[in-house]
């Protein structure tokens, strides 16, 4: 599960890429039973072209979609909405990218959820947000209950499922060898990536 926020401003270091048109995960997360697998295979290659200092405009955007989707799903589960908003900042272009996210897996009513929540954030005073935010989510805290619900779990759309079946039904969706996504990324980028 991811537990850090997700870099979504990244500044362009390398401006003769073009976008990697290609959403990769491999072949023993497709045969998984377990449907998190497939997310996770491509949160790895995410992290990987990251770290080969790829920025953020040439990975494909539903590959990042999906990303931050687990997120919001990792966050939310590890500790509810109020750690979603706590570990992430309350970051504007984040939750527009995870309103947009939920609308194309066609998880409305964890939409719903999600804005009705936002709404709450939106109705704090940014002192309030912001002592919160710099505070510890720990112990007493009147403004993480406030935050919290139990809706998300009693929403019978399950974000995994329909996170990894996007994925799965997506176009540019391929499932290839460890050695193939290697020699795929490897090529994007134009040297040898370090396996660990």
């Amino acid at each position: 599960m991811l537990t850090i926020l997700p870099e979504i401003c990244r500044k362009p270091s390398n401006t003769n890429l073009m976008e990697f048109g290609r959403i990769i995960v491999s072949e023993t997360a497709f045969n998984s039973e377990n449907l998190q697998d497939v997310i996770h295979s491509n949160i790895s290659v995410i992290n990987l072209m990251r770290e080969e200092k790829i920025d953020d405009e040439f990975i494909h955007e539903d590959a990042l979609m999906s990303y931050y989707l687990d997120y919001y799903y990792s966050q939310y589960v590890a500790g509810n909405f109020a750690q979603f908003v706590h570990s992430s900042g309350w970051n504007a272009e984040l939750n527009e990218l995870i309103e947009e996210g939920l609308a194309l897996i066609d998880a409305y009513n964890h939409l719903d959820l999600f804005q009705q929540q936002s709404k709450k954030v939106k109705l704090m005073s940014s002192v309030k947000l912001n002592k919160f935010l710099k505070g510890k989510l720990e112990g007493i805290n009147p403004t993480r209950d406030l935050l919290n619900t139990d809706t998300f779990f009693e929403i019978e759309e399950n974000l995994v499922t329909l996170n990894a079946n996007f994925l799965k039904s997506h176009p540019d969706f391929e499932v290839l060898s460890v050695d193939e996504m290697f020699a795929t990324l490897e090529e994007f980028v134009g040297h040898e990536i370090k396996r660990e």
